[in-house]
């Protein structure tokens, strides 16, 4: 048994189990302290019994117009929490409030491209590649010395977009500078 709850500004002392993981990014106290205080119904953990955080998602409300849409911003489960539905989990609540509460078009998502297990799990939960961004991921050198590796921009409509105008059947062939993503 877990529990889904909000994240909290206390959660940045108690992930290291999740973002010691090679594919999660981790960002400075302010960028995740940002996210809460705007996008707080965007923001949840997962958590074992014992108060272990087992994964969590942020994710904010941005665009205009038809662009208007819920984002994944970061999307992790520790290790050991895998393949139990997690990710999921938190997903599909992100994606009802994007709906639901801030009226979005779609959600979208970026992966990298050689994110062979996640891309793999968005197509299952119904995302596809809209466009590849190249370089979009820089070596920042908080990266663990990676060079610049593209990414796929994935997107899966939501309610409001009824014509599906935020998919297209070719996104991997859609390639895009860094520069062109807003």
């Amino acid at each position: 048994m877990s529990v889904l709850r909000s994240f909290t500004a206390s959660d940045m002392f108690n992930f290291n189990n999740i973002n010691l993981d090679l594919f999660t990014q981790t960002y400075a106290p302010g960028f995740y302290l940002n996210y809460l205080a705007r996008w707080p119904d965007l923001c949840c953990a997962q958590a074992a019994p014992s108060g272990r955080m087992m994964g969590y998602i942020l994710g904010k409300a941005e665009g205009h117009n038809q662009e208007w849409h819920g984002h994944i911003t970061v999307l992790t489960v520790a290790p050991e929490y895998r393949r139990l539905g997690i990710a999921s989990k938190l997903v599909a609540l992100l994606e009802r409030v994007s709906d639901a509460t801030y009226r979005g078009y779609f959600v979208d998502l970026y992966v990298r491209c050689t994110n062979d297990v996640a891309i793999s799990m968005y197509e299952e939960l119904g995302y596809s590649v809209y466009r590849r961004v190249r370089e979009y991921y820089e070596n920042l050198g908080g990266n663990r010395g990676r060079d610049e590796e593209d990414g796929f921009d994935m997107r899966k409509p939501l309610s409001r977009d009824v014509g599906r105008r935020s998919v297209r059947p070719n996104g991997r062939e859609m390639l895009v500078s860094r520069n062109e993503v807003s």
